[in-house]
């Protein structure tokens, strides 16, 4: 791939276009949040070294049926870099505080979050309490259990845009998506924009018991969704599984199989039903 075709780019700028774009105090700048669709309130938080577009193939879908709110996290994507130190309950408040601004105060909402967007939506359903109608695991780490090593490349200061692009190819295979053929351009495009716009160090969070540590804390039905070849848990899922229902027996755990760890991209198709019918669940269970 020599160079990303202006149809990719067109894509993603039509997406971002359709959204309301709200901005909210994150340091001396701004939390950029997108908002698309009407109905509940559906909360998307992005992983780390990425942006809303993590959401690429699930915002507009889901939007048919719920008001889908997607920030960039603070430090990521087009959002500010907040200030240090960088923990997860500050990062969580800037998103908090955000909410506050975004979506009335009286409206509750269903929070879910992909792989460092789970580990800090965590620390979000935390501070919101009773807010949170449910809240659903996508991918994460943060639960202080095996982490899959991975082969992650950096991309040489003196590389062409042809050998970034190539890098960035090969990190997705390593640790975003199980099936070579899923990677296509669109793909390439998402993580060659968002990598080295990262400023909050994400790993690190991920690779300690931050998610785990918010669980207790949490009063928010808890759901997981997980590839089946997800590069860091595969073949520990059920360790996630008993992780998230030490907490609360009832969790759901679903599992796409065949797809990795960007489940919600590489199997968008089984992904954005199984989550609406999760969202519809907890919506019909609270009229019952």
């Amino acid at each position: 791939m020599a160079v990303i075709s202006e149809k990719t780019r067109a894509f993603v700028d039509g997406v971002a276009a359709e959204a309301i774009r709200v901005e909210t105090p994150c340091g001396d700048g701004s939390l950029v949040w997108r908002i698309w669709g009407a109905g509940p309130a559906l909360v998307l938080l992005h992983g780390g070294y990425g942006s809303w577009t993590h959401w690429i193939r699930n915002v507009l879908p889901l939007s048919r049926t719920f008001t889908v709110i997607a920030p960039d996290l603070p430090g990521l994507g087009e959002s500010a870099t907040p200030p240090e130190p960088h923990t997860a309950e500050g990062l969580s408040h800037l998103l908090v505080d955000g909410l506050d601004i975004v979506l009335p105060r009286q409206e509750r909402l269903h929070l879910a979050g992909f792989s460092f967007g789970g580990v800090l939506g965590g620390h979000v359903a935390a501070q919101l309490g009773d807010r949170v109608r449910a809240f659903t695991v996508v991918g994460s780490n943060g639960l202080g259990l095996i982490r899959q090593p991975t082969d992650l490349q950096r991309v040489p200061p003196e590389a062409s845009p042809e050998q970034a692009l190539a890098v960035h190819r090969h990190n997705l295979g390593v640790l975003m998506i199980a099936d070579p053929a899923k990677i296509d351009e669109l793909a390439v495009y998402i993580q060659s924009a968002n990598a080295p716009r990262g400023r909050v160090r994400s790993r690190r969070f991920s690779r300690a018991d931050t998610l785990v540590r918010a669980l207790p804390l949490v009063k928010a039905h808890l759901d997981g969704i997980w590839g089946g070849r997800d590069a860091t848990a595969y073949p520990h899922l059920d360790e996630r599984a008993r992780t998230l229902r030490a907490f609360q027996p009832k969790a759901r755990f679903e599992i796409i199989e065949g797809a990795g760890h960007w489940v919600q991209y590489e199997a968008a198709d089984r992904f954005n039903p199984l989550l609406a019918e999760i969202a519809r669940s907890h919506l019909e269970r609270l009229t019952r």
